[in-house]
């Protein structure tokens, strides 16, 4: 099967998020089991040219249709770890793709409206006509509509569109201008309930809604998102709207890319082991405290990595922190914020408790330290109020690092309570807690620490649960072949 992906971003050359990482894992899947795959991303002025290879011109006189004139375009061809991937370059006194950032300018939808549009345009004239133009986010979600709105009456009957969303909160609002701009015209026609009129402003369009609407397929990143984003307000306004394309949306589970994340490789630990032999993890969890300064002592070592803001349960990662050292435990935080505010407080934390021998604070990002983290706890805390897919739960089930989650989203279809879930016990893999107050978090803690203190055996058990996990891309691949060749088919 022949497919392209449209999106902003692929790991690791262009890379703000998850959907990098999600662009390069599918592709790089759908390659080893024998597809043709190729990405086309916009060629930011900031991307890390330093993992692409051998880029050099491919189509240097690309001209693309907009605001009934045409703007001239340079298509650059390269290879991002072995993936075919194409770099398109408008030359416009915009200057699109040439900021400090990938986003949050207020030509936001400008930008990449013409980047779904250069994408299709690209398509068009060097005769590429792939069976599945698979697309991501916001960015894309008007690349459906001018493919069934113009591009299908010129050449570009065949491709179906699979459209995935990843996250519902940024939706792309624009005004009528958009549609000048694109050559879709016709406000009448869109400015309808049915079609791209934002519900919440009639007189804007929303690119996620025109993707949902006029994609042939559409994907989120877990089948609990999938139900979250119909049923509760994590649709962010759009529930009803899947609802009504609910024959054709569902979820699929993001993979985590094995090869990077492999604790008999990682060049980053000191100590490799694997799921028969886990002797390395305790010269990790030694490592770690060496590095940190810990104390060596029996005690479960409990951390959290990643970011520190309200989505990913701040006040609850802060009462996680103090609950694990008045009950035995030591914790260790890698993350940062976006928030100033949020920062400053766990600066003066880190201040405060600067001499404890059983906490320590990393406030930043350090690579080597995260893999370090995930190789040597016992435990990670993932409290988000929110999570459509998630990656640090695999990434610790992966490393024999028992997960304790909030049961939403994607969190929920990766880790199952050793206690009060119905699997069979070998899938039993963490602790799961549903509310997002203090109780909710100290009962699922307290069952892992006491776990660990009183019955050590059955803790490496359920440990080694998780080891054999399977979060590759290997059933997301398949998922997402059997979704292609079901739009492919009508």
């Amino acid at each position: 099967m022949y497919v392209i992906q449209v999106a902003t971003e692929c790991a690791p050359a262009a890379k703000v998020g998850g959907l990098a990482d999600v662009v390069y894992g599918l592709s790089r899947e759908l390659e080893i089991r024998g597809h043709a795959v190729e990405i086309i991303l916009p060629k930011y002025v900031n991307m890390r040219y330093d993992q692409i290879q051998n880029l050099q011109v491919s189509y240097r006189d690309l001209w693309v249709p907009w605001y009934g004139g045409a703007i001239h375009c340079t298509v650059y061809f390269g290879f991002v770890h072995g993936l075919k991937c194409f770099f398109i370059e408008p030359h416009s006194a915009d200057h699109f793709f040439e900021r400090g950032t990938y986003y949050g300018y207020l030509d936001d939808h400008m930008r990449f409206a013409f980047f779904s549009k250069a994408a299709l345009e690209f398509m068009l004239e060097t005769g590429k006509r792939p069976e599945v133009i698979h697309c991501h986010d916001w960015q894309t979600g008007l690349l459906p509509t001018m493919l069934f709105e113009i591009y299908k009456y010129h050449g570009m009957e065949h491709p179906r569109v699979c459209y995935t969303i990843h996250n519902f909160k940024h939706q792309g609002i624009a005004g009528e201008n958009i549609l000048r701009a694109t050559g879709l015209g016709r406000p009448w026609h869109y400015f309808h309930p049915d079609r791209l009129q934002d519900d919440h402003n009639p007189t804007a369009i929303n690119f996620m809604k025109a993707g949902i609407v006029y994609a042939n397929f559409v994907t989120t990143v877990s089948p609990q998102h999938a139900w979250e984003a119909r049923h509760t307000d994590q649709g962010y306004g759009l529930g009803h709207v899947l609802y009504r394309h609910q024959n054709k949306f569902s979820g699929v589970l993001n993979g985590l890319d094995y090869n990077f994340w492999n604790p008999q490789t990682d060049p980053l630990i000191p100590h490799h082991y694997d799921y028969q032999d886990r002797s390395g993890k305790e010269g990790d969890k030694r490592a770690l405290r060496d590095r940190l300064w810990l104390r060596d002592d029996r005690k479960p070592l409990i951390a959290y990595v990643g970011r520190l803001d309200w989505q990913k349960g701040v006040h609850l990662i802060r009462h996680g922190l103090f609950y694990a050292l008045w009950n035995n435990a030591q914790f260790v935080l890698l993350g940062s914020s976006p928030e100033s505010g949020i920062n400053d407080y766990f600066w003066h934390l880190k201040n405060y408790l600067n001499e404890s021998p059983d906490c320590h604070l990393e406030i930043g990002f350090n690579e080597e330290l995260a893999h370090l983290i995930y190789a040597g706890a016992d435990m990670l805390i993932v409290p988000s109020i929110y999570e459509p897919c998630g990656l640090a739960q695999m990434i610790a089930l992966r490393y024999g690092t028992v997960p304790i989650v909030r049961g939403v989203g994607g969190l929920l279809d990766t880790v199952f309570d050793r206690d009060y879930s119905d699997k069979p016990f070998p899938e039993r893999n963490g602790y799961v807690f549903y509310q997002d107050d203090y109780p909710a978090l100290e009962s699922a803690m307290g069952r892992a620490i006491a776990l660990w203190h009183e019955e050590p055996d059955s803790f490496h058990d359920l440990a080694a649960n998780g080891m054999a996990c399977d979060y590759s891309w290997n059933k997301p691949g398949e998922y997402y072949l059997g979704i292609y060749d079901f739009i492919r088919d009508r």
